[in-house]
C-alpha cells in the first residue's frame, strides 16, 4: 500500500483503499444502521435539520 503525503500532512488515500463508513442514527429509542432503512425512511433521514441548542446564562 502507498500512502501519499499532501502538503497538510493528512495522508491520502486511492478509492481502492478506503472503506465504506455506516452511519447509525437513534430511531424511536434505539440505534438502527441507516443502511437498513427502507425507501420511505431513508427519504426521511436525508431530510433532517440538525440545529446546536445554546445555553442560556442564569
Amino acid at each position: 500500500m502507498t500512502i501519499r503525503q499532501p502538503q497538510s500532512g493528512h495522508p491520502v488515500l486511492t478509492d481502492s483503499e478506503r472503506q465504506r463508513c455506516e452511519i447509525w442514527t437513534r430511531v424511536m429509542g434505539y440505534h438502527r444502521p441507516v443502511s437498513s432503512f427502507n425507501t420511505g425512511k431513508k427519504g426521511e433521514f436525508a431530510e433532517r435539520i440538525y440545529f446546536k441548542e445554546t445555553c442560556k446564562p442564569c
